[in-house]
């Protein structure tokens, strides 16, 4: 008996030497993409029910080149920056206007990828060809984008001359709204009414050019070496080709990115 408890003490003390000896697996890095989960091209949900995009994607290879787990969550576009703050998601890239006001309150942001203009979607013969035919006229535009901010601010004597200004959610929302001519006009970004326009019959774009403005990627202040790890990571994209292969898939937008087209 004795030999037998010594046997299964000295079995347990190899046990615990052999454990004691293991290194700990190293913990997986999981980035989280905060996206507006309605914004074609960047980022929406396919037909199966999965999201994609162009953002989306080019975000899943560069968390693939550097060996981390992706996540996406699907941000309130008017609360995205709340929502960061609150470590809801690690970045906001989805089609996101650089403002100075975010660099202003700290916010780390990306060098710019894409040139993006303001312009109106409306209906096929609505009668309207210019900004200047929406005197009385109702429009729509979504809460929380650089639209909002030019209606509210340097574009405020042509809101004047229309009749409302209505903010939706999201810009689908938005579209909605003028298939069932609730509203004259929407005020969107390129883009996005470009994608809107291939999918669905009967609308017109209004491109005056009414606000030019570039996309980046924002995050936590004092997070500047998570932001240069992901450049880095997009900018071997670049170099390696998928960057291209994958722009490829969205005509609509390959003129307009920046690191294709510098």
């Amino acid at each position: 008996m004795k030999k037998t408890i010594c046997l299964i003490l000295a079995l347990l003390l190899v046990c615990a030497l052999c454990a004691c000896g293991k290194q700990a697996a190293p913990e997986e890095t999981v980035f989280t993409m905060g996206i507006d989960p309605e914004y074609p091209p960047f980022s929406y949900l396919d037909d199966n029910g999965e999201y994609t995009g162009f953002d989306v994607e080019i975000c899943k290879a560069a968390c693939d080149y550097l060996g981390w787990k992706f996540q996406i969550f699907g941000v309130n576009w008017d609360e995205k920056l709340v929502q960061l703050d609150a470590k809801e998601c690690d970045c906001v890239w989805s089609g996101m206007t650089i403002l100075d006001s975010m660099k202003e309150a700290g916010y780390v942001i990306s060098a710019p990828y894409y040139d993006n203009t303001q312009v109106l979607l409306v209906k096929e013969g609505s009668g309207i060809s210019s900004s200047s035919d929406l005197a009385g006229k109702v429009v729509a535009v979504q809460l929380g984008t650089s639209g909002e901010s030019l209606l509210n601010g340097d574009l405020q004597e042509l809101t004047d001359t229309f009749s409302e200004l209505i903010t939706c959610d999201s810009f689908l929302k938005c579209f909605t709204e003028l298939a069932g001519n609730a509203v004259d006009a929407v005020f969107v970004d390129l883009p996005v009414a470009a994608s809107y326009c291939a999918d669905n019959a009967g609308y017109v774009i209004i491109n005056e050019n009414l606000g030019a403005e570039q996309y980046g990627i924002a995050f936590r202040s004092g997070d500047a070496e998570l932001c240069a790890k992901i450049e880095e990571a997009v900018a071997a994209l670049v170099a390696n080709g998928t960057y291209a292969e994958i722009a490829a898939k969205y005509p609509d937008i390959v003129n307009n990115l920046l690191f294709l087209n510098s």
